[in-house]
This record gives structure tokens, sequence and C-alpha cells, in this order.
């Protein structure tokens, strides 16, 4: 656009015949530097990053009580199955579940101090019909119990370990034999062993199996007698609750 510039009038021009003096304001202005057009040019502009949050999972908390019942049963090496009336165990543990998926399985962890498997003895377990005999006991201490519990379908897989103690009386005690299988209401497989679980019902019945390879200790008696590394099959007829938290 064109600008045009008008002529003052001869009495207002002589007023600007001398150089005005600044004040001090407009000197300071005039004093800042000038910041050449180069450095304006290579000068990078802030990187600006936005943050997301995600919003964390849900998660359903569910108290856990696993109780075990009559008619299990426990065999090993190539020996008949010991018939075994474990009423009377107990467990306590948590579940956990993520309700962001739409996966019903449910992550359980049993808290090992509370857990307690009652042991073989002539109380509990008889042998080809008969009791075992009253010197002869294998006692169970539970070391892992966890694993995955499908709300809808009622499959169950819990992986167990645990140290298998044979004793007779005072006068012999061998050490720990190791089992470590996992406890599924599915089908069980081994070379030597199977056996076949039922899912967990509305009522919270349900009948674990797992095969697990027992390796030799130190005891030749033991290794002997059994013909370790060996198979041993637990059958467990159980009860698990699960309840909100």
């Amino acid at each position: 656009m064109g600008c045009k510039i008008n002529s003052f009038p001869p009495s207002i021009s002589k007023i600007f015949t001398k150089t005005p003096k600044l004040t001090s304001i407009q000197t300071k202005q005039k004093s800042f530097p000038i910041v050449s057009s180069s450095l304006s040019q290579n000068h990078e502009e802030p990187i600006t990053t936005t943050t997301q949050t995600q919003a964390s999972p849900k998660t359903s908390i569910y108290n856990v009580n696993f109780i075990t019942q009559n008619s299990c049963k426990l065999g090993i090496s190539i020996f008949p199955d010991f018939v075994y009336n474990a009423e009377g165990g107990i467990g306590v543990g948590m579940g956990t579940k993520n309700e962001t998926n739409s996966s019903n399985e449910v992550s359980i962890n049993f808290d090992i101090q509370t857990l307690y498997i009652p042991p073989l003895n002539s109380k509990t377990t008889t042998f080809l019909g008969l009791p075992l005999p009253p010197f002869l006991k294998i006692e169970i201490s539970p070391e892992l119990f966890q694993g995955i519990i499908d709300e809808e379908t009622g499959k169950v897989n819990l992986e167990f370990k645990a140290k298998f103690w044979f004793s007779v009386g005072s006068v012999y005690k061998a050490p720990p034999l190791i089992v470590w299988t996992v406890l599924t209401s599915e089908e069980s497989v081994g070379t030597m062993r199977k056996g076949r679980g039922e899912r967990l019902s509305k009522e919270g019945k349900c009948r674990l199996v797992g095969v697990a390879t027992v390796q030799p200790i130190d005891d030749i008696f033991m290794n002997t007698f059994l013909g370790l590394p060996t198979e041993c099959l637990a059958d467990m007829n159980a009860t698990i609750a699960i309840s909100s938290s």
C-alpha cells in the first residue's frame, strides 16, 4: 500500500530543527542488542513431548481355600497305589484376575506356611487293602503351590513341589524325595504312570493328578528299593473355594 507524506507547516518544522534528546527509557531500549537473522535461523525449537497416562489394569482380588478330601492316591515306581484319606488338609491362598481382558483365568498363589497335607500312616492309608504298619510313615512338606484356575471351564493347573519324608519309627529316616509336578484337572501322562483329573465343579469339588519324576537321593537303600530314578503319581481329591476379597 502506498504511503503519502505530508509536509509540515513552517511554524511546526522549526521545532524539529534540533535533534531531540532521548529519555532514559528510550536509551535503554536502543541499547538492546540486535539478534542476527542467522542465529534465529539456526535456533532449534524445543521438542515438546506429550506424556500419555495409561490407565492401570483393573485387578480383582480373591480369597482361596484349599481342602483335601478322602479317596486320594499315591503311587510310586512299580508298586500298587497307596489309598489315602487326606481329610483335614488345608491351605489358604490369594487369587488375582485382570478384569481388562476377556480371560476368565485366576492366578492362584497359596501361602506355604498355611498349607498342610496329612501324612500317610496307619490311620490314613491302606496298601493292598491293609493299613500301613504302625511304624511306617510318609510326611509331606509342601514348598510350592501356585497356578491357574479358569472360572468358566473349571480347568485347574497348579504347580506343586514338596518333600516326601519316609521313616520307619525312630530307627530309620531317609533323605527327602523331591516331588515336583503340575497337579491338573486334565490328564497327566508319564512313561510309567498316568492319571486323569476332574474339573472344578460349581460346588468347588475337583480331582487333581500329577506325574513326577523322582530323582535318586543320597541313600543306597531307598535308591535300590524304589528303583530311583522313577515316577510317582499324586491323585488328590480336593475342594477349592474362591470368594471375592
